[in-house]
């Protein structure tokens, strides 16, 4: 029998979107205007770490329903807004687990907006929502975080563009170098096929690896819905990741 752990799957250049976007207007100004200068000579600290087995989290790094609220009793100063489980595995191109690696995730509130000093938009702040979190995998490759589902918001790239509502996720490989970027939107968000950043992938197929799917069974009867996100970090399966 061929073993195929170790066989090279070329990747895709088609796969992601221009540098250059015009549709998606800061790219224009971040785009390079000159060939990319390849790394010949990676230092260590680009090679090595750090390992994350040993890391200690918090009690409530993946509750983001707690981590950051403001009163200590039982039920009382909880964030506003949808309650969900966001969860899945981390894998490899052959379905191979990742385990024992960082996953950190950032979001806006349930208004669409985000805690940054930078985000000026007229949405409220939570004053019990940090919008962070993160977590290892186990064994078998496994995350999991509780929050609240993030409302989409409005955003000045054209007079009428909205971002539709997402979870940005960061999943850490054996280096600091290899540190990988996503985003989860949700099953059936009518912005999804509006969104001028999402429009810049023309592969429908490395579209639908950014969407997080319902999943019923995962749910919490009277408190969450739970959607399933799977990030695979290599290979012709690989989730979309906008920083590769």
């Amino acid at each position: 029998m061929q073993d195929n752990s170790k066989r090279f799957v070329e990747r895709d250049r088609n796969w992601h979107p221009p540098a250059y976007a015009p549709g998606y207007k800061t790219s224009v100004a971040r785009s390079p205007r000159q060939a990319l200068v390849s790394m010949q000579h990676a230092t260590a600290s680009e090679l090595t770490g750090p390992a994350f087995r040993g890391l200690r989290m918090g009690p409530h790094d993946n509750d983001l329903l707690l981590n950051f609220r403001q009163g200590q009793g039982q039920g009382q100063d909880l964030p506003q807004g949808e309650r969900i489980i966001m969860f899945g595995r981390v894998v490899d191109q052959f379905g191979k687990p990742v385990p024992h690696t960082l996953v950190e995730m950032w979001q806006a509130n349930a208004g669409g907006r985000y805690r940054h000093r930078n985000d000026n938009y007229l949405a409220p702040l939570d004053p019990n929502f940090g919008g962070v979190g993160r977590c290892l995998t186990d064994e078998a490759g496994w995350y999991r975080f509780r929050t609240i589902k993030p409302g989409p918001y409005p955003w000045p790239n054209d007079p009428n563009s909205w971002r539709p509502s997402h979870i940005h996720v960061s999943v850490m490989g054996p280096s600091i170098s290899t540190r990988l970027i996503t985003q989860m939107y949700f099953e059936g968000d009518p912005l999804i096929p509006l969104c001028p950043i999402v429009n810049t992938i023309k592969d429908p197929d490395a579209v639908e690896t950014m969407v997080g799917r319902l999943d019923m069974a995962r749910s919490r009867p009277m408190d969450c819905l739970a959607y399933r996100f799977d990030l695979v970090v290599r290979g012709e399966l690989q989730t979309y990741f906008e920083n590769q």
